[in-house]
């Protein structure tokens, strides 16, 4: 009988980590009202933390939070911001201030994404993109930085592996998150004398989001024809993981870093589309591109 590959398993950080490790402590999270960074600010307020979240749609804002602080007996509260429009993010700063007195640890996670070649790629939608994504972390990491200081807090920024290669169809994302991944290395090296760490977390596909189904169109574990050693796609309690172990006593020497958090799939990473045949005939995947911003 030919054995079966191994798939990792999926576990809960307080598996391995004390619940009050930040007990006390206070997470600000852009883009925290779903996704990705709903799952990590949902682990590390299961670990002590309060949070405020942050984004442009307050209706859903308001229900994340409730839904958080119910999962989780801590108080999470919505805060609406545009994270392009940095006098929004102050005002978000300041009440969160107001609410919890500080600001320990921030996740810089508001980011936009869609499939599209070049040629169809309007200056606008690229430059949307690069607003929410790269500038929207240097405004997030401006209006919080004197607090996370006081604090000797740390920043998490939640970038992709897009740009490692050249990836069809994501001129526009993998400028944006290179950028990321070079905001969170200065401020690692700025910063770090105040006490601040810099991380940033790249996710491969992951499971039930947003981009999952704007990259693949699944909303599936399963990894069937896709290369992954740890053999599946990745879940959020992954990144969650990650996550409450940077912010942890225990990453008190880690900063600088851009970890992937893709079960090894980046080593093996293909063409996502047949090529060349999908990026000479676009039409042949049609279904995943759009680029309407």
């Amino acid at each position: 009988m030919t054995p079966s590959a191994y798939s990792a398993p999926v576990m809960d950080s307080r598996s391995t980590f004390k619940e009050d490790i930040f007990l006390g402590k206070v997470l600000f999270c852009t883009g925290g009202g779903s996704g990705i960074c709903k799952g990590m600010t949902e682990a590390i307020m299961r670990h002590g933390a309060n949070a405020a979240i942050i984004g442009r749609n307050l209706d859903r804002l308001t229900q994340a939070s409730k839904e958080l602080a119910e999962k989780t007996g801590k108080v999470c509260i919505p805060l609406q911001a545009d994270v392009r429009q940095p006098q929004t993010l102050r005002d978000a700063v300041r009440k969160a201030i107001e609410k919890f007195g500080r600001i320990d640890f921030v996740i810089c996670g508001a980011a936009g994404n869609f499939m599209s070649p070049i040629a169809a790629l309007s200056e606008n939608a690229f430059r949307t993109v690069i607003e929410i994504d790269t500038l929207g972390t240097y405004n997030t990491v401006k209006a919080t930085i004197s607090h996370v200081r006081e604090a000797k807090g740390a920043y998490i920024h939640v970038s992709a592996t897009l740009h490692y290669r050249g990836t069809p169809y994501q001129i526009h994302v993998s400028a944006a998150k290179a950028g990321v991944d070079a905001i969170s290395n200065v401020i690692a090296v700025e910063e770090g004398p105040h006490g601040v760490r810099s991380n940033v977390l790249a996710p491969g596909f992951t499971t039930g989001t947003e981009g999952m189904r704007v990259m693949t169109g699944k909303k599936t574990n399963k990894a069937e024809g896709f290369s992954n050693p740890l053999g599946r796609f990745t879940e959020i309690q992954d990144v969650a993981n990650a996550a409450v172990y940077l912010f942890s006593p225990a990453a008190c020497y880690l900063t600088g870093q851009v970890i992937p958090i893709d079960g090894g799939a980046e080593h093996l990473r293909g063409d996502f589309f047949p090529y060349p045949s999908s990026v000479i005939n676009p039409s042949s995947v049609e279904t995943l591109l759009k680029a309407k911003i």
